[in-house]
């Protein structure tokens, strides 16, 4: 196995337990509402299609529709920011749904590339078909695309630096809590969705930034 594959492997085995906590989530959670069930199905379902996207036997499903079904999950966090809120908090709502749009973008952005690929395949034959294996590989993409995977993979690296040290100040000495500290008193009660957020968002900018 090559360290390629290896490091795929690890990918894998991430997407695969960030499929089992979201699923957890947006199914045996009694806590979130309905928006928050979607978004729990929507990364689900992203972590699934991830885990299986470097290996070829995970190529059988379509690239097109799920280009498609992501695509518009990107556009789901955004629209749905403010759903069950007051518009006042539209602008700090979107912001704080940025990273999940990234992500769903990301993945749609990769299932576009890999169509692509497969393309070049048929047209080709077997020398495209190794390239076309790897939806990290960049080469023959135009520009604007790689500058869009560009941005996007470095847009989820900062975000996954953020969520996973935004729990870090949980780990300080007690001390009586103040009106300041709802937030972080919040993030020590659920630091496992930090934490997934953080390793997924991670997961997906390695993705969309190995070489092959």
């Amino acid at each position: 196995m090559s360290a390629t594959d290896t490091v795929y492997g690890m990918l894998t085995a991430l997407f695969a337990g960030a499929a089992v906590h979201g699923l957890r989530q947006g199914v045996l959670s009694r806590s979130p509402g309905w928006r928050g069930r979607v978004d729990h199905l929507l990364h689900t379902a992203m972590a699934l299609a991830m885990a299986v996207m470097p290996w070829s036997w995970g190529r059988a499903l379509p690239e097109s529709p799920q280009t498609v079904f992501f695509a518009a999950a990107a556009l789901w966090f955004p629209v749905t920011a403010t759903a069950g809120r007051s518009r006042t908090y539209r602008p700090a709502a979107v912001v704080e749904r940025l990273p999940h749009a990234a992500g769903m973008a990301a993945m749609a952005w990769m299932t576009h590339s890999m169509a692509g690929s497969s393309h070049e395949t048929l047209a080709d034959g077997p020398p495209a078909a190794h390239h076309a294996a790897h939806p990290g590989h960049l080469a023959g993409q135009p520009e604007s695309g790689e500058a869009l995977g560009a941005v996007l993979a470095l847009f989820l690296l900062a975000c996954a630096l953020w969520s996973l040290t935004r729990d870090l100040p949980v780990l300080r000495p007690a001390r009586h809590a103040t009106a300041d500290d709802t937030g972080v008193l919040a993030a020590a009660g659920q630091p496992y969705g930090h934490f997934w957020d953080g390793t997924t968002a991670l997961g997906t900018a390695l993705m969309l930034l190995m070489p092959h």
